[in-house]
């Protein structure tokens, strides 16, 4: 009877294994903005621009993301 647990066991850790393998290979890579939604870069010594142009690209990039998506009819 030992045995034939000791091998659902291993079997159970063979599959999660198995899984676990296959959702790491499909993680899907972040999207960057592309380089049109940028905006022109300020000098290398202006860091109250550079602060402003983050926080700008922050919010547009929030905003993005809360757009509502249309809702399909299920007619």
């Amino acid at each position: 009877m030992r045995v034939i647990g000791l091998i659902g066991l291993v079997l159970a850790l063979l599959v999660v294994g198995v899984l676990a393998k296959k959702q790491m290979n499909s993680a899907v890579a972040p999207v960057l903005p592309s380089a049109s939604q940028t905006t022109v870069e300020a000098p290398a010594g202006d860091v109250r621009a550079q602060s402003r142009q983050i926080q700008e690209q922050f919010k547009q990039s929030l905003d993005a993301a809360q757009q509502r998506r249309p809702v399909p009819d299920d007619n």
